[in-house]
C-alpha cells in the first residue's frame, strides 16, 4: 500500500465505523436511527424533537400527527414488493386507557386535512372510509375498540385496504424463546416495541411481526395475509405514519425507520435510538426526598406527616365554591361524597367514555343509591354560572320517561353530574350489538312512545322550552322495566315559552343533525324533531343512521327507507332480528312518521304534540306527508368536514359508538 492511497484507506474506515443517524434517502432504500436532520414531511401535531425522537401525538385530545416519506413504487415494472422496520413507543395519558393509535401507511397524498382523529386514525372519515378511490394501504397498531369497525379488542393489529375495518386482524402477542409460549404484548406500555413488514409481490403475501425491544425478528408472522396491491398502490405514493387521539389521549413515539424496495430493511441501531420521556409517577419519591426524610427528627416528622396527610386528604377532595351557588345548595353534591360513591372514580367502575367526559357508576355513601356520574372538563369560567343554573333548573323537571339529573359539583378543571342510574344501561347496546337479548316490537313501541312523550314535555309542558339537542339511541337509557328514559342533558338549552333560543353553536351527533342547522348554528323545537325521526327509525330497522360499509343506496338510513317506501316496499326495512314478529300498521306508522320527522324542510316537520297523537294513534298520518321528501346530505358531509370530532357516549350508563360531532356551546 502506498503512502498516497493510506489518507482514502482510512476515510473509508472512518465512514463505515461512524454510521450517520439518517442515510442518504432515495427512492429504494433509507434508514434513521432517531430522525434528526431528517426530510420527514411532517404535519398536525407530530415533530421531532432534540435528541431525534419523533413524536406523532402528544397530550392534546381529539388530535392527529403524521410523519410522510416520497417513494416510487414503478407499478408500471409490476415492482411492488417493499420490507419496513421500525420502532414504536405509546405512552397513555391515563394508565391502561389507550387512545387510538397509529398506523404505517402507504396513501397517495401527505394530506390528510379532511381525516379525522380518534377510531379514524387521522388517515380517513366517516364519508370516505371503504371507498376504493382512497388507493391506500393501512397497518393500524390499534389500542381502541371500535364496534362500527368490527375490532376485535383493545389491543390488536389489523390490516386496511381503503378502509378501517380490517381485512385481517389479531391480538398483539409474541413468541417468548425464554417462557415457550406465546405472551401478549401491551402496546400502551409505554415500552418500545419493535415492527417488521414484509410485502412480496410475486406471493402476493403481506406478513407483520411485533417484538419487544431487544428480541430478535420472530420467525413466525403474527399476520400474514395474500393480496394484490397493484390495483392499489400507484406509481407515485408516500409512505410513513399516522396518528390519533379521541377522547383520551396517548403520546406515540416512533424511534426508528427502516424501508428498503430492494430486499430486506436494514436493522436498525437499537442502542443509539433516543429514548421515550417516562411519565413520571406523582407517587414516587426522589433519592433526596428519602434521604431529607430519613435525617429528619422523629418530632418533625411526625408534624410533616400530619401536615402532608392534611394538605393531601384536603387537595383530594377539594371544590371550588362560590357565593352564588349558595341558592343552588340543594342540587350541590360534595365531591368528598361522589368520590367515594365511585371508590375514587376507578376504571372498575367505568361505565363509559365519550367526548365530552367518562361516566362512572356509584353508590351514595348516605342514601345508599345507585348513580351515574358523569365528569366533564370545564376549564373556562366564562358562562359557568348560567350553565349551573340551567343544571339546577333541570334537576326540577320530572317525567317518568326522563332520567333524573340529581345535581352536580364541581372543582378545579372538573363539572360532576350525578344521574339516577339505569340497570339496563343504553338502547343502542340492544339494537347495534350482541351484548343484549333483542327487544321485541311491542318492546320497542313502548320506548318510542315514551321518549315522544317525553320530548313533548321538554317542548311544552314544563316551566320552559327544554331543546335536548342530541336525541339518539345512545342517549335512551332503560330502567330494570326495559321501559325508554332520555338522558345526556349536557347538551340542553333552556329558553322561556314565547322566547327565540339564542343558540348560535352547532352540537350534536352525524346523522341526527337538521340540515337547517349546519347552516344556521340555530337549535329550535324542530331540530330535536328532527333527531327523533331519525331515533323513530334506527329503532324500527335495526341500524345506525349512517352505514359507509353498506351498499350504495343504503349508505342513508332515511334515503334507504324513502326510496323503500316509494317502491311499496317500506315495511322490507324493518329489523331482520324481528324476524316479521311485529304489527304491520304499527311498523309502517313509525316507518313513515320517521321520513316525515326528518323531513329536509323544517315547515313539514310535525310538533312533538302532534306525533304523540300519531303514535297513540289519536290521529292519522297526512296522506301526502311526504312530497319532496330527502335530507340534505351534501350540507352534512360539508358540515363534518369542517368540524373536529369527539365521541360522545351516553351520560347515565353506557357508551355510544356514534361520532358526535362537534362544536360545545351553550
Amino acid at each position: 500500500m502506498t503512502t498516497t492511497t493510506l489518507p482514502v484507506y482510512f476515510l473509508i474506515i472512518f465512514c463505515i465505523y461512524l454510521k450517520p443517524q439518517a442515510m442518504a434517502q432515495d427512492e429504494n432504500q433509507f434508514i434513521y436511527n432517531g430522525f434528526q436532520g431528517s426530510s420527514l414531511h411532517l404535519d398536525g401535531v407530530a415533530e421531532i424533537h432534540p435528541n431525534g425522537l419523533l413524536q406523532l401525538t402528544n397530550t392534546s385530545n381529539q388530535a392527529a400527527g403524521h410523519a410522510f416519506f416520497p417513494v416510487r413504487l414503478n407499478t408500471s415494472s409490476q415492482n411492488l414488493s417493499f420490507s419496513t422496520y421500525f420502532v414504536f413507543a405509546m405512552v397513555p395519558e391515563i394508565p391502561s386507557l389507550g387512545g387510538h393509535g397509529l398506523a404505517f401507511t402507504v396513501s397517495p397524498a401527505m394530506s390528510f386535512a379532511q381525516a379525522l382523529p380518534s377510531m379514524y386514525l387521522g388517515i380517513l372519515n366517516s364519508a370516505n372510509n371503504g371507498r376504493d378511490s382512497n388507493h391506500l394501504l393501512a397497518v393500524e397498531f390499534d389500542t381502541a375498540k371500535s364496534p362500527e369497525f368490527n375490532d376485535i379488542n383493545d389491543n390488536h393489529v389489523g390490516i386496511d385496504v381503503n378502509s378501517l375495518i380490517s381485512n385481517t386482524s389479531a391480538p398483539v402477542t409474541y413468541y417468548s424463546t425464554s417462557e415457550k409460549m406465546n405472551k401478549t404484548l401491551p402496546m400502551i406500555s409505554g415500552k418500545p416495541i419493535q415492527v417488521w413488514i414484509d410485502y412480496d409481490e410475486g406471493e402476493n403475501l403481506l406478513n407483520v411481526r411485533v417484538a419487544p425491544i431487544k428480541s430478535p425478528k420472530p420467525e413466525r408472522s403474527l399476520l400474514s395475509t395474500r393480496i394484490d396491491l397493484s390495483p392499489i398502490l400507484l406509481d407515485s405514493m408516500y409512505v410513513g405514519f399516522s396518528a390519533a387521539t379521541g377522547a383520551i389521549a396517548t403520546s406515540h413515539y416512533i424511534l426508528g425507520w427502516s424501508f428498503s424496495r430492494i430486499g430486506q430493511a436494514q436493522s436498525l441501531e437499537l442502542s443509539n435510538l433516543p429514548s421515550v420521556p417516562r411519565k413520571r409517577n406523582p407517587s414516587e419519591k426522589t433519592s433526596l426526598e428519602l434521604t431529607i426524610s430519613l435525617i429528619t427528627v422523629a418530632v418533625s416528622l411526625i408534624f410533616t406527616v400530619a401536615g402532608i396527610i392534611y394538605y393531601v386528604r384536603r387537595k383530594k377532595y377539594e371544590e371550588i365554591r362560590e357565593d352564588w351557588e349558595q341558592e343552588y345548595g340543594p342540587r350541590r353534591f360534595s365531591y368528598k361524597d361522589l368520590y367515594k360513591a365511585t371508590k375514587g372514580f376507578k376504571d372498575k367502575g367505568l361505565l363509559g367514555t365519550g367526548g365530552f367526559g367518562k361516566v362512572y357508576k356509584g353508590v351514595l355513601p348516605s342514601s345508599k343509591e345507585q348513580v351515574a356520574v358523569k365528569k366533564v372538563s370545564h376549564d373556562s369560567k366564562q358562562g359557568m354560572k348560567e350553565f349551573v343554573a340551567e343544571i339546577a333548573s333541570m334537576g326540577r323537571i320530572g317525567h317518568r320517561n326522563l332520567v333524573k339529573l340529581l345535581g352536580y359539583s364541581r372543582r378545579k378543571g372538573e363539572l360532576l353530574l350525578v344521574y339516577e342510574y339505569m340497570p339496563n344501561e343504553s338502547l343502542d347496546k340492544f339494537l347495534f350489538t350482541n351484548e343484549k337479548p333483542n327487544l321485541s316490537w311491542a318492546q320497542r313501541y313502548r320506548i318510542l312512545r315514551g321518549v315522544a312523550s317525553a320530548l313533548l314535555y321538554l317542548h311544552e309542558e314544563w316551566e320552559q322550552v327544554v331543546l335536548h339537542r342530541d336525541v339518539k339511541a345512545s342517549n335512551v337509557l332503560l330502567d330494570a322495566d326495559l321501559n325508554g328514559q332520555l338522558g345526556d342533558f349536557g347538551l340542553a338549552r333552556l329558553y322561556d315559552h314565547g322566547e327565540n333560543p339564542q343558540t348560535t353553536h352547532v352540537v350534536g351527533t352525524i346523522g341526527y343533525i337538521a340540515p337547517e342547522l349546519t347552516r344556521t348554528g340555530k337549535a329550535t323545537k324542530s331540530t330535536d324533531v328532527f333527531g327523533f325521526g331519525t331515533f323513530l327509525l334506527e329503532v324500527a330497522c335495526g341500524r345506525r343512521p349512517i352505514e359507509p360499509q353498506a351498499s350504495p343506496e343504503e349508505i342513508f338510513l332515511v334515503d334507504w327507507v324513502l326510496e323503500s317506501w316509494k317502491q311499496g316496499a317500506i315495511l322490507e326495512t324493518s329489523d331482520p332480528r324481528l324476524g316479521g314478529y311485529y304489527s304491520s300498521d304499527e311498523m309502517s306508522l313509525v316507518l313513515k312518521l320517521g321520513l316525515l320527522c326528518s323531513h329536509a324542510k323544517a315547515a313539514s316537520r310535525p310538533s312533538m304534540r302532534q306525533v304523540v297523537q300519531y303514535l297513540d294513534e289519536a290521529a292519522l298520518l297526512p296522506e301526502r306527508l311526504l312530497d319532496g321528501a330527502t335530507v340534505d346530505h351534501e350540507a352534512s358531509v360539508e358540515f363534518v368536514m369542517s368540524v373536529p370530532s369527539s365521541f360522545e357516549k351516553s351520560s347515565a350508563g353506557s357508551a355510544s359508538s356514534s361520532e358526535s360531532t362537534l362544536y360545545r356551546g351553550r
